[in-house]
């Protein structure tokens, strides 16, 4: 048995094979250690993905700070690429090795032995904690959190703030936190054309040549300039497919699968409507299926960024830089019923990688920011006392200003 408590409790996660959309008991196993402090925790099964939401709430009035991940993990790959068993953690050379170790088994893991340490060192704190963890991150996300947030939505339950506890560190523990994700937005063009021999093109009407200055039209839009936050929109064919496979044929049809990672300096519809521009100038003879798999969202630096920022200072004497980039993420669905969203864990070089791995040495830090952003806004509560946020100001453990 290991001696630090995140450890011990991270590799009990490493070893349950909750790959996608399996639970394998992780959520059983943290709820128990949550219900003895008083947490509310029940189960939200939907479809076959198993959610948690447990919440503790205090008599004394405050906001409601709340933590989401994921507990499936994506398949391990071949056995002879990983060094071990990569649902038995193992350690080398000051890293411990296992699917999920980084994404993002080693947070759930600092979150919940952080929220033991604040609860019984302050159980008078104001406000309410919250965990909300789904098994459906790493697949199609449809029973999933947001379904949960769903659910939440129609009880009229309000939400202050939130961490997800995705891999956002870079180089090292605290360099990077994500206050927003760029949206998703993909298409499946098919293009029609009239098949044919190669040697009577004259008889025929080949439509990948018909789509490439079509190509050239869409991969020279620019299609915004991005925002202090968001890099500019970006577009790009991630499949095209044409032809019988036989070289004198000329292919009847050609289907091109794309994506916008967009910003909200684009909507959906607006991204739509110039698409089929560009393809009815050039006069293509088209289909075209939409698929949007989530909507930007952003939180601009305030009250919990600067909690979380304050408390990653103490911890580990950084300034952290908040950052919109990469996929997508649970927090584009929690974003609709929570009014401030960030996401903040471990490095995520090694993350859906054959021998994923963590710094052990960074398992005590990352819980300790997390518990220091609880102290710091959720402050155990004093007579007269007023919840941080409701006068712009913060406690001075978050980086607030004294008197």
């Amino acid at each position: 048995m290991s001696a630090c408590p995140v450890r011990s409790l991270l590799e009990d996660l490493i070893r349950r094979r909750s790959v996608t959309p399996e639970d394998a008991g992780c959520q059983a196993t943290l709820a128990a250690r949550l219900a003895p402090l008083g947490f509310d925790c029940e189960p939200m099964r939907f479809g076959q993905v198993d959610n948690l939401w447990a919440v503790r709430r205090s008599p004394r009035p405050g906001p409601t700070l709340l933590f989401a991940g994921h507990t499936d993990v994506v398949p391990a790959g071949p056995r002879q690429w990983w060094h071990a068993d990569p649902f038995e953690p193992t350690e080398r050379d000051g890293l411990l090795y296992g699917r999920g170790a980084s994404d993002m088994k080693a947070s759930l893991a600092a979150i919940v032995v952080a929220i033991e340490e604040f609860v019984v060192a302050r159980p008078d704190h104001i406000g309410a904690i919250a965990l909300l963890l789904t098994s459906d991150e790493e697949g199609p996300s449809i029973d999933g959190t947001v379904r949960v947030v769903e659910a939440l939505r129609a009880r009229g339950e309000t939400l202050d703030y939130c961490i997800v506890g995705e891999p956002t560190s870079v180089r090292t523990l605290g360099d990077m936190v994500k206050n927003g994700r760029r949206g998703s937005l993909s298409g499946r063009l098919t293009v029609r054309g009239v098949q044919g021999h190669v040697a009577y093109p004259h008889l025929a009407r080949n439509p990948i040549h018909e789509f490439a200055p079509v190509l050239a039209a869409l991969v020279a839009e620019r299609w915004d300039d991005g925002n202090a936050y968001f890099p500019p929109t970006t577009w790009q064919v991630s499949n095209l497919n044409a032809g019988t496979g036989a070289g004198n044929v000329i292919p009847g049809e050609a289907v091109v699968d794309f994506n916008f990672r967009f910003s909200t300096a684009s909507t959906v519809d607006g991204l739509k409507a110039r698409v089929h521009a560009i393809l009815d100038t050039h006069r293509l003879d088209y289909a075209l299926d939409w698929t949007v798999s989530g909507l930007p969202f952003l939180t601009p630096r305030g009250t919990l960024s600067d909690a979380l920022a304050g408390a990653i200072r103490a911890e580990r004497g950084i300034e952290t830089e908040l950052s919109t980039t990469g996929g997508t993420s649970d927090g584009r669905f929690i974003s609709s019923v929570c009014r401030e969203v960030v996401e903040f864990g471990p490095p995520n070089a090694t993350i859906h990688k054959s021998n994923e791995c963590i710094a052990i040495e960074w398992l005590q830090p990352m819980k300790n920011v997390y518990r220091r952003t609880l102290e710091a806004l959720l402050p155990a509560w004093v007579c007269g006392s007023r919840p941080p946020g409701v006068d712009g100001s913060l406690p001075a453990a978050a980086g607030g200003r004294t008197s």
